[in-house]
């Protein structure tokens, strides 16, 4: 079983930031992508953002682009999400998502586990 468990989150105004973190343990492979998704009410959870084993290759969601960077450190087996500029529709719960292999995925069907999710709430 792998455990997924992601920290950070909260309130914050329009144009603040935050740093989410996800630390993976259990019975990981061993060479695995990560990502984050994100879930706003009333909405399909997407892939925001998502990050290669090497961490040399990354994407990112429209939406989030040039806003978000995705990290991670493998000495620590934890990946990051680094939010700034953060915008009322930013509202969602985070979830911290792992897939087996180097590349990152960038669709929810490709991972194969999940963390609980962490609240990001942006006030106007």
């Amino acid at each position: 079983q792998v455990q997924l468990v992601e920290s950070g989150g909260g309130l914050v105004q329009a144009g603040g930031f935050l740093r989410l973190s996800c630390a993976a343990s259990g019975r990981t492979s061993s060479s695995y992508a990560m990502g984050w998704s994100r879930q706003a009410p009333g909405k399909e959870r997407e892939v925001v953002a998502a990050i290669s084993w090497s961490g040399g290759s990354t994407y990112y969601a429209e939406s989030v682009k040039g806003r978000f960077t995705i990290t991670r450190d493998n000495a620590k087996n934890t990946v990051y999400l680094q939010m700034t500029t953060l915008k009322p529709e930013d509202t969602a719960v985070y979830y911290c998502a792992l897939r087996p292999g180097f590349a990152p995925g960038v669709r929810r069907r490709e991972y194969d586990y999940w963390g609980q999710g962490t609240q990001v709430t942006v006030s106007s």
